[in-house]
């Protein structure tokens, strides 16, 4: 055992402002409401879920659910694609998640079958197919290989004092540079050289350059964008903090257009 004079303590010097309390807006695909369907019967079959209780968030944090003799159990990948994060994700490096799913997946036989006694057909299509474009990669972010993490609100995108959420902490974003196009700039610099995390709002390709903004140095302009709430932005309800639906509203200030310097920056080796 350690002696109390070999100890030392720790703490973080580089605090960030992180955009994560609700979605950007969307409309469910038909793939993550499957998703999330079939998480919530999954999860609500064991009595040992880490973080019961619910109700339960579905969060896109690269869960892989499992089944072998004693019943369901939720594996965890390396990386976790956020819904927000997949228009600079490379096609190449989620399918290398892909390939990792399978083989969890591959070693527990009773896996698949499991998923289409609870009307879930997709599961083997989806291992079994390379990820190879954007609507494939939307595919899978969307899917049981990905959103499949039920979280409580709290734990989801909760800040302290009353609880810390995984957003704020921020794996999310770190997972991003490690799926992100070779060509696509995650961390840009503001004009007084603090760092922002940015992502494209659009799918590669589509020709729209604007970027919104997830993460900033609390010293830097774009941290109020993120914490400062849009005057034509309703207060919420207790309802709608159980399943979030962002609206346009709220996060209108942290979209930066395509010629702002720092969307300019992000897409800079991209010739655009």
């Amino acid at each position: 055992m350690n002696s109390p004079a070999r100890s030392h303590p720790e703490h973080e010097d580089f605090p960030w402002t992180i955009s994560v309390a609700d979605h950007p807006p969307r409309t469910d695909s038909a793939q993550y409401k499957a998703s999330r369907k079939l998480m919530r019967e999954l999860v609500d079959t064991t009595d040992d879920w880490t973080f019961a209780p619910g109700p339960y968030q579905d969060h896109h944090g690269g869960g892989v659910w499992v089944k072998d003799g004693d019943g369901w159990i939720c594996l965890f990948l390396p990386l976790g694609i956020e819904w927000s994060a997949q228009f600079c994700a490379d096609p190449a490096k989620v399918d290398r998640v892909r390939q990792c799913a399978a083989r969890v997946v591959s070693a527990f036989p009773d896996t698949l079958p499991g998923y289409a006694s609870f009307g879930y057909d997709d599961g083997e299509r989806l291992l079994g197919t390379a990820i190879k474009n954007a609507d494939q990669v939307s595919e899978w972010t969307d899917s049981i290989f990905n959103a499949s993490v039920p979280l409580p609100a709290g734990t989801h995108s909760g800040v302290l004092p009353k609880a810390a959420g995984y957003h704020h902490y921020p794996k999310p974003i770190v997972d991003i540079d490690h799926f992100r196009h070779d060509d696509f700039e995650l961390f840009v610099t503001d004009e007084k050289g603090f760092s922002v995390a940015v992502v494209p709002v659009s799918p590669r390709g589509s020709g729209d350059g604007r970027v919104r903004v997830l993460a900033a140095h609390p010293s830097s302009a774009y941290a109020e964008r993120l914490v400062t709430p849009s005057p034509a932005a309703a207060p919420r309800s207790a309802a709608a903090d159980a399943e979030p639906e962002a609206r346009a509203e709220d996060w209108k200030g942290a979209v930066l257009p395509a010629d702002s310097p720092l969307a300019r920056q992000a897409f800079r080796r991209q010739g655009g």
